[in-house]
């Protein structure tokens, strides 16, 4: 009974492990580093193992190594032993006892291995990485420099394999569809508002338009004269129907403000544009 119980703890243990890695693998540095800006310490030390995903992924897979090395020698004969005299009392296993005892042993230990050492453990480190990741960042500071010879040589001994292989490391970059899913997740959870989220989603657009579609050329302005009438505003048909105009004096260097098609029509015919004048806002 007792070895179950030490086997039980084992794979608790390396649960958290594999919590606590997945947590911070998953963990939005930005956030993290939002919050260490603002002072959070807890911030700041996971930030710091994010930082260093070689030496932290390696003190996990330690962890998670001597664990598993523990877990089958507790789980090989002390608990096979008593599946032994288990089916050996039954007539009809008793033949075959010793493979009885040994697949239901690796059928516990895996089956424990996976939900309690493995899947709900990464789960819950889904749920909430980086709080999670903030709460484990100083024990795991501790299992790093208790580890650190181990660290240094697996650390020393991956980097010479890659590069013997010639591998080099792949610069991620964050690309725009990853930063409009970021907005649209934010604005399923209420973060970023409908109307925010078109403003920056619209910013995206501005590289794909030409500059015309923004902006009209000097020539191409239609412009009224403040010494002219209404009348001759009410005679523009076509591309010359603006619901603004520029009202300058003179030429268009000589900007006096802006001039509406809602007020030219509600003006008489012999009306002075310079009547009609508005402030431009710059």
């Amino acid at each position: 009974m007792t070895e179950l119980f030490i086997i039980i703890g084992l794979i608790i243990l390396n649960g958290l492990f594999s919590m606590v890695e997945i947590a911070l693998v998953s963990s939005r540095k930005v956030k993290l580093e939002t919050q260490a800006a603002k002072g959070d310490v807890k911030a700041k030390a996971a930030l710091a193992l994010a930082n260093k995903p070689d030496t932290f992924l390696s003190t996990v897979q330690i962890g998670i190594t001597l664990i598993g090395i523990l877990t089958g020698i507790f789980s090989g004969e002390h608990m096979k032993a008593g599946f032994i005299d288990f089916f050996g009392g039954i007539a009809l296993t008793a033949p075959y006892k010793n493979a009885f005892a040994t697949t239901s042993v690796v059928i516990i230990i895996t089956y424990l291995s996976l939900v309690i050492g493995e899947l709900v453990p990464k789960r819950i480190g889904l749920s909430n990485p980086e709080g999670i990741a903030k709460a484990a960042a100083a024990p795991m500071r501790v299992v790093m420099l208790v580890t650190y010879p181990f660290i240094w040589l697996l650390s020393a001994s991956t980097t010479l394999l890659v590069k013997l292989f010639n591998l080099k490391a792949n610069d991620s970059q964050v690309t725009e569809e990853e930063i409009k899913a970021i907005i649209n997740e934010g604005t399923e959870h209420g973060a970023i508002e409908e109307a925010e989220q078109e403003i920056i989603e619209r910013v995206f657009h501005l590289g794909d338009r030409n500059i015309t579609s923004l902006m009209t050329h000097r020539s191409d302005i239609i412009w009224l004269d403040v010494n002219q009438t209404v009348s001759t505003v009410k005679a523009f048909d076509g591309d010359r129907v603006k619901s603004v105009y520029p009202a300058c004096a003179g030429s268009i260097d000589s900007i006096k403000g802006v001039v509406t098609l809602k007020d030219v029509f509600k003006a008489d015919a012999n009306t002075s544009i310079s009547a009609l004048v508005k402030p431009a806002m710059y």
